[in-house]
């Protein structure tokens, strides 16, 4: 199964225009953004739903695993994490959720750099933003860095246009507002994807945006 798997093009995936596929667990089910392989594909990154009282069997992050809760209450053996903590399992970790209310969360799997070993925990709802010294119209919050990768969760201004060079990929996911990018319009959970060399160029709506966004990590995957 490929979906959106050459990162030398642009990809995008529009959160109501996609479906949601039951996974081989009761109760869990994915919205798959890229994907090069089947079930155990190497490295997907995938929107996954946890209905009230469903559980994944445990795992072993083999290659890392990193995701952000967009809803709800994700849960597993070593503690709650709810809407808007961003967490990284370092390669060679293991969990087995088991969510209570249900949630959603946004996953990225076998993506960590070698040496890319720290543990991270980030509640960004009780984070504040830090002003962006080289744009005016970006707040931000430092999820992660490493080497050339960098994570962040990042407030757009409204009627703003957003620049933004591309020497490594980038990667958004639109958490709450609304961006147009190319005369398309991207609202909540929204993913859009962009090669190297191709510069972010985007306008905020009346309400701006806030934007999860990866930058710098497809270089070392090409």
């Amino acid at each position: 199964m490929n979906i959106n798997s050459d990162l030398t093009q642009s990809a995008k995936v529009f959160f109501n225009a996609s479906t949601w596929v039951p996974s081989p667990l009761k109760g869990v089910s994915r919205k798959m953004l890229e994907r090069d392989g089947a079930e155990f594909a190497a490295t997907p990154t995938t929107l996954v739903n946890y209905d009230a009282n469903s559980y994944f069997t445990n795992h072993v992050h083999t290659g890392g695993e990193e995701f952000l809760v967009l809803a709800g209450v994700f849960a597993d053996e070593h503690g709650d994490y709810p809407v808007g903590t961003y967490k990284r399992n370092p390669v060679g970790t293991e969990h087995a959720p088991i969510v209570k209310d249900g949630c959603m969360i946004i996953v990225k799997l076998g993506q960590f750099q070698n040496g890319d070993d720290q543990d991270v925990t980030i509640n960004t709802a009780s984070q504040a933003f830090i002003q962006d010294e080289h744009r005016v119209a970006v707040q931000y919050q430092l999820l992660h860095a490493f080497k050339q990768e960098i994570v962040r969760l990042e407030r757009w201004a409204p009627n703003s246009q957003i620049t933004l060079d591309n020497t490594g990929g980038i990667e958004v996911l639109v958490v709450a507002g609304e961006l147009n990018h190319q005369g398309e319009s991207f609202k909540s959970l929204d993913w859009l994807r962009l090669p190297v060399g191709e510069a972010l160029d985007i306008t905020t709506s009346a309400d701006g945006c806030t934007v999860w966004i990866k930058t710098g990590h497809h270089s070392y995957r090409l």
